[in-house]
């Protein structure tokens, strides 16, 4: 018995071993893969540190670009007008695109086919073409250099995708819960909140990110709609800074650096409510 198990066992060990090998090599790859990544952001973190030539400071290190930006110039009103309409598409992309991924997920007919083909007709068109259209349409409604107005086209460019990736979430949701919902009295509106959507934060999470990004990220829009210095978002903002003959890099990198701060505040924070599982629980003894 001694004698067949001991060259099995010694068999198994290289494997490991090669196997425990390929791990450091696939870590080794992913950590300088991360790196290169991050030295653009590391460089521009250094840069917003840095101070100004023109100064007459001393040190390594120093945030008077941040505190310049954030007294002597519109920043903070930046800042808040890109929070504000990031926020507000949020909301009202997720508020619109859950019922209608709903419908997406559990509807079976012509009717549904045809609309699930417009969002995709929709999503496929870049913004760029809509840009101008847009612009005539809004000229008149006074929304031309008012943040409703990007906001009203953050939310119409987002949605499609949105709603797709709440209808892809809704599907891994067995309907039987719904079912042993409306078997209780629950109505269809009903059995959607109270067991769909309460199922579904991660989904829900994910198309609340992507509408965030996406409307946070955005320069296009911004730079034909927004006109005034008060109403600028910080991408159209950080522009301002770049002058024909010279560029003042230190303000430049603080405002880089502010922008990149609420995404990784976002991730960050919300990283932990993802998870694919706690549905298939729900089945047990049905």
């Amino acid at each position: 018995m001694t004698s067949t198990s001991a060259p099995a066992k010694a068999a198994a060990r290289p494997s490991q071993k090669s196997e425990d090998r390929g791990k450091w090599w696939r870590f080794t790859w992913l950590m300088v893969f991360t790196f290169v990544i991050l030295v653009p952001v590391l460089a521009t973190v250094a840069l917003a540190l840095r101070p100004e030539a023109s100064s007459g400071e001393s040190g390594s290190a120093t945030i008077s670009n941040f505190v310049y930006v954030l007294t002597e110039t519109f920043t903070p009103t930046w800042l808040g007008n890109s929070i504000w309409v990031a926020l507000g598409t949020v909301v009202i992309a997720v508020a619109v695109s859950a019922p209608a991924g709903y419908v997406l997920s559990r509807g079976r007919s012509k009717l549904v086919s045809g609309y699930a083909l417009t969002l995709f007709i929709i999503q496929a068109l870049p913004i760029i073409v809509l840009v101008v259209p847009l612009f005539m349409l809004f000229a008149p409604l006074m929304l031309i250099d008012n943040l409703v107005g990007i906001t009203i086209i953050y939310v119409g460019s987002t949605m499609s995708v949105t709603t797709w990736m709440m209808a892809a979430y809704f599907d891994t949701i067995p309907i039987t819960l719904e079912e042993a919902a409306w078997i209780d009295g629950c109505s269809v509106f009903g059995g959607f909140v109270r067991v769909v959507l309460r199922n579904s934060l991660p989904g829900v999470l994910s198309a609340a990110i992507f509408a965030f990004l996406q409307a946070w990220n955005d320069y296009l829009i911004a730079i034909v709609f927004l006109r005034s210095d008060p109403t600028l978002t910080l991408q159209v903002g950080l522009q301002t800074f770049f002058q024909q003959n010279s560029t003042a890099w230190g303000p430049v990198m603080a405002i880089s650096v502010i922008m990149i701060l609420p995404p990784v505040i976002v991730f960050a924070t919300l990283n932990r409510y993802f998870s694919v599982g706690g549905i298939g629980g729900s089945l047990a003894g049905r």
